[in-house]
């Protein structure tokens, strides 16, 4: 097998939902060891473990969705995937993540070792679900076939800053996603919103469950116990490079790991964060032969796909162009959420077993 290059994409919040329920147990038995270490401290916090979570007879959105436990998940089964990509398959040369997903990428990319990556992931969703200041929702600007319907983005960022003139009422960009918009404020301000948008694809606008109002100056005082809780000693130069929420990269041996912590509880925290603008940096400067995104969860695929179709990378016209291409032998996306894709990735000793 020729060994292909790869960019590396780590998931955010949402993506650890029932059909992961499991996730942890069923693919990595052999990383109890790993579970063990995270779960010490979080029964030192008492917090519920990773364990008795992931084992759970049910999925609870009320538990499983939770912050300090969501974020928590969703960086175990992240890590523990980048652990297990075969690097006699694949020579990683990129790394970059969706929101919480950058805590991972951190991780992932040597900028922090993997339990120091836990505490900042776990640290973050714990601080964010005690304040749980606004929300989110998302909405769309692209049709069905991911084509941007002319004059929509701008037509709906118009409407944000509109609201956003109205007293009490907080509305802004949190995420560019792809052909979505992921919309950040109070509760005003999201309303607001709703109440004027068509309902579009028969689920838009869509509220995020116990999501606050992330990548939001509303997040400030979130900002500010982060890095009262949090050490920049944890942070180092990266061993692979990063692109963060703004397409900036952060290159191994040329960073600067204070600029890096100042960044990741910041900026990251408080401003947008433009995941299209990420995987269009990842791709265009590293020209890699196939983008996997790490698990758990398969939702963050169309986000990756209408970015590249954005982008018009490597002439992607449209979702069934896109779809197309995913059916042939050489699919440009694997996702590690997806069995069939998985046994892609996962290293040979990994299949055996």
């Amino acid at each position: 097998m020729t060994r292909q290059t790869a960019v590396v994409i780590c998931p955010g919040r949402g993506t650890y939902n029932k059909p992961e329920l499991g996730y942890l147990a069923r693919h990595h038995a052999d990383k109890a060891a790993v579970f063990a270490r995270f779960d010490t401290e979080r029964a030192a916090l008492g917090q519920e473990t990773l364990v008795a979570l992931d084992s759970a007879e049910t999925y609870s959105n009320a538990r499983h969705t939770r912050g300090d436990n969501a974020s928590a998940l969703i960086y175990a089964a992240t890590i523990s995937d980048f652990m297990s990509i075969n690097r006699d398959a694949y020579d990683v040369v990129a790394i970059t993540g969706n929101s919480m997903g950058w805590y991972s990428a951190l991780a992932c990319g040597g900028a922090l070792k993997p339990d120091a990556g836990f505490t900042v992931a776990n640290t973050m969703g714990r601080l964010m679900q005690e304040s749980m200041i606004g929300g989110q929702l998302i909405y769309p600007f692209v049709d069905e076939q991911w084509q941007p319907i002319p004059g929509k983005r701008a037509e709906l960022l118009a409407l944000v800053d509109t609201i956003a003139t109205r007293a009490d009422h907080i509305l802004t960009l949190s995420i560019d996603l792809g052909g979505m918009l992921v919309l950040a404020g109070n509760e005003n301000g999201l309303k607001a919103f709703e109440s004027v948008v068509p309902v579009v694809q028969g689920r838009y606008p869509l509220r995020l469950a116990n999501h606050a109002a992330f990548h939001s100056a509303l997040q400030t005082p979130v900002a500010g116990k982060g890095c009262a809780h949090i050490s920049a000693d944890l942070f180092a130069s990266p061993t692979i490079p990063l692109i963060d929420g703004r397409g900036a990269i952060w290159w191994p041996h040329a960073t600067d790991s204070a600029r890096l912590y100042e960044y990741t509880l910041g900026h990251q925290v408080t401003q947008t964060y433009d995941f299209t603008r990420a995987v269009q940096v990842a791709t265009y400067e590293f020209a890699p032969d196939v983008i996997i995104i790490v698990g758990p969860g398969t939702t963050l695929g169309g986000a990756v796909a209408q970015s590249l179709i954005l982008g018009n990378w490597r002439g992607l016209s449209g979702k069934d162009d896109f779809q197309a291409r995913q059916a042939s032998d050489q699919p440009p996306l694997l996702a590690m959420g997806v069995d069939t894709q998985r046994d892609r990735v996962v290293s040979i000793a990994r299949l055996r077993r």
